[in-house]
Parts: C-alpha cells; structure tokens; sequence
C-alpha cells in the first residue's frame, strides 16, 4: 500500500522569468520521474492535473505551467517572435536541470505538449527515457484538415455559423462561441459537465490569451497562428526512447493526424481509447492512468 505522495511546489528561474512546477511524489526514490507537458500553446497544467495519479505507483510526477501562463511569468506584451518552439525547448530543459533530473526522466505531453515532447525527442537528450506522446498532431496542416472535416460533419448549422463569422474575425460573437462550443463537446472533452480542472484552464486561457492566439490562433480549429505551418514528420525517425501513442475514438488529434508518431517512430506503441475525445485523462481516467503507467513500466525497468 503507497502512502500519499508528497507534493512540492516551486519556481524555477528563466532568464528573467520564473516557471511555476509541482512536484507529486519523490524524485529520490530511484523511479524515473514523470514530467508533463500541458497543451495549448497557452493553457494550463490545470486540466492534464489528473496524471498526478501516476504518483501513486511510486513514480513521482511534474507539473508545470508554460512561461506566459498560469502561474508562470505571464508576458502579455512580448511580441509574436518572442514565442517559439525553441523558447518552450529552453523552458523545459531548465526545469529538468533545476531538478536534478535531466540524467534520467520520462516525458508525457499532452496536445501541443505532445509536439514539443516530440520536439524534445528528436534531439536525442541523454536522460529521456521513455515517452508518452498523448492527443497530438504531427503537422498542423493536416490537423487543421482534420478539424475542419469534423466542423463539417457537426450536426445544424454549426459549421456554416463558424464560417460566417471566422469570415469577419468576429471571434467574440455568441453564436461563434456557442457554435465552437459543440465542437469542443464533441471533440475535446465529452464530459458534462466538464471537471472543475478543463473548466480552470479554458478560463486561464480566457484570462490571458498572448500565447495562444499568438501561435495556434482564436480556437482549436481555427488555427492562423505561428505554427499554423509547423509539421515534425521528416524527423520523427531520430526518436530513439520508447514511444506510446495515445488518442481518443473523438478525438480532434484524428488518427489521419497522429499516425505519423507511430508509423515513423521506431517501435512506438499507439492506443485509441475507445470512450474518449481529446481528454482521455479524465474522460477514461482509470484506464489511461493503467495504460501510461503500464507503459513506464514496461519501458524503464
């Protein structure tokens, strides 16, 4: 029988910023630690706070807030250039230094996490042991093919009420929220009412937006940001640590715009939990704990 984790909370310098972490469990009992990688980009830890369970199998896990959201350093001034895939690299390789791990850690990211893990990976740093690449796509162009061809399948009128007002930039509109509402419902958590956790994160975001409108753009499925040309394909042979794919049967990560994690990573494992969209960490939370947990593992004996 485990004991209750301990939890730690702190910041780490960066550059002039700090980064908000948590730490659930021990990172000195000799089990490789669990560092989570939120999605957005510009959400929170806030929503992926399930995977904390892990903890309980003696793994200690991490959480942390991206610079420019949560509670990290928020920079609602800085300009486009200043947010890139780079910066959140530099931001993570900081945080597994400022814990003493970066000689031996797995790495979970969730959505955009999911990216930059594999950003990460594809660098082949010494300590990655194992990753966990869960609900992401591998290029945002298909991604942004992906959600349309969903949008268009949406019951009514939904597609078309986004259409007219993505056309005049009318983003705020009740009807573009109310209509970007049943395609997150569908498509991004299927709980109702969705846990207070997803409720804190898409009010953070609400809060703050620099970072998301920045690089994705106004939704999930309207994407005119930054990354809107990013795609990681021709480089996802380099992953060289073992690898587990997860998405949901609802997911926006479709398998159309996941597979290549899995048909191009040497050896990875992929997984479609079946009662699950974009969020299976809550919305099948017992069986994606067991499944990333299993895969540890099996992965850093």
């Amino acid at each position: 029988m485990h004991q209750t984790p301990k939890v730690q909370e702190g910041y780490c310098a960066f550059g002039e910023h700090q980064t908000w972490y948590r730490v659930t469990g021990d990172l000195s009992n000799g089990a490789l630690p669990l560092v989570v990688a939120h999605g957005g980009p510009g959400c929170t830890h806030d929503y992926v706070d399930a995977y904390k369970a892990i903890a309980a199998t003696g793994r200690a896990v991490i959480h942390y807030d991206q610079l420019g959201n949560g509670r990290s350093t928020h920079l609602p001034e800085a300009p486009a250039e200043f947010w890139t895939v780079d910066l959140f690299l530099d931001e993570l390789d900081t945080l597994l230094t400022h814990l003493g791990i970066a000689d031996g850690y797995c790495l979970l990211g969730q959505s955009w996490g999911g990216m930059l893990a594999a950003e990460h990976a594809v660098r082949r740093p010494k300590g990655l042991k194992a990753l966990v690449i869960a609900n992401s796509p591998s290029s945002f162009p298909t991604w942004v093919e992906e959600a349309l061809r969903l949008r268009r399948a949406l019951p009514g009128e939904v597609h078309e009420t986004l259409l007219k007002h993505e056309a005049k930039d009318d983003f705020d509109h009740p009807e573009y929220q109310a209509a970007s509402d049943v395609f997150y419902r569908n498509h991004v958590c299927r709980l109702d009412p969705w846990p207070p956790e997803v409720v804190a994160t898409f009010d953070a975001v609400a809060a703050d937006p620099t970072v998301y409108h920045t690089m994705n753009g106004p939704t999930e499925f309207h994407v005119i940001g930054t990354l809107k040309d990013w795609t990681i394909e021709d480089r996802l042979h380099r992953i060289e640590v073992p690898t587990l794919v997860l998405t949901g049967r609802f997911d926006e990560a479709t398998p159309r715009a996941a597979e290549a994690y899995s048909t191009r990573i040497p050896g990875a494992q992929w997984l479609i939990l079946g009662q699950s969209s974009h969020m299976p960490h809550v919305e099948e939370h017992e069986l994606c704990m067991q499944v990333v947990s299993s895969f540890l593992d099996r992965s850093t004996k």
